[in-house]
């Protein structure tokens, strides 16, 4: 591994960003504009905005990065950019520390954005510290690009990856405790949320915006988003392969 190489590597990906207007809209503009339609869904019952409207500070920038990683991951294995940089002594570590730090960046950005316009212009209440929400919310897009990276592996088309969402993370999102109370679904499905990375980063969430207390079930909570991370990290790693099949 190489500091040196990690750093280009992350300088490249920014580059390719920069130069894809679509993609950026999709990461800093899109989360920012659900947010906002989300507040006057419940223009009638501005309690429950300020209820979910916190968790989904951490939750959409999750989504977006998920779906913008796995295709541009994908891009790179179908043209045959990743082969070709996996043929010079650039390692898999370098490639994926890479990617992290690029989009840990964009994800400081976006969740940056998108808690401002919740917060300033939307007036949404928080009763913990914004800072530690826009915190959850940069681990949050980091879980979204690792899972993305991971999942790149097993599409051979942009369409194929987009297919992932729905089938990898909404069924996340039903079970997180965000539309129903977990004690209150059906135990099977109680004991499979137990198990999903989103549910303890809505936890997470839900504490910080509620202003609890940062003991131990949320730091139990932040451990387990982080390890979740690093576990698509590494199975992403172990996806890419020096020759394209």
């Amino acid at each position: 591994m190489s500091a040196r190489v990690t750093l280009a590597t992350a300088a490249r990906v920014l580059t390719q960003l920069r130069r894809d207007p679509r993609t950026l809209a999709l990461l800093l503009v899109v989360p920012a504009v659900l947010v906002t339609l989300l507040r006057y869904v419940f223009d009638g019952s501005e309690e429950t905005f300020h209820r979910i409207g916190g968790p989904m500070l951490g939750i959409f920038p999750l989504i977006a990065m998920f779906l913008v990683t796995s295709i541009t991951m994908l891009r790179e294995r179908v043209s045959g950019t990743l082969e070709r940089l996996l043929t010079t002594p650039l390692a898999k570590l370098d490639l994926l520390l890479g990617y992290a730090i690029a989009f840990a960046l964009v994800a400081a950005v976006q969740a940056t954005v998108t808690a401002l316009v919740a917060i300033e212009l939307l007036g949404l209440e928080l009763r913990g510290e914004a800072w530690h929400v826009v915190a959850l919310a940069i681990l949050n897009a980091v879980l979204g690009m690792s899972l993305g990276l991971f999942v790149s592996a097993f599409a051979r088309t942009e369409f194929q990856a987009i297919q992932f969402m729905p089938a990898f993370l909404f069924p996340q999102l039903l079970l997180c405790g965000l539309l129903a109370q977990r004690a209150e679904m059906a135990r099977v499905l109680e004991l499979l949320a137990a198990v999903l990375p989103m549910t303890y980063a809505f936890d997470a969430l839900q504490a910080v915006t509620r202003g609890a207390a940062l003991d131990r079930g949320f730091w139990l909570d932040v451990g387990v988003v982080v390890g979740a991370a690093l576990l698509a990290l590494a199975l992403g790693a172990a996806t890419l392969r020096r020759r394209t099949a």
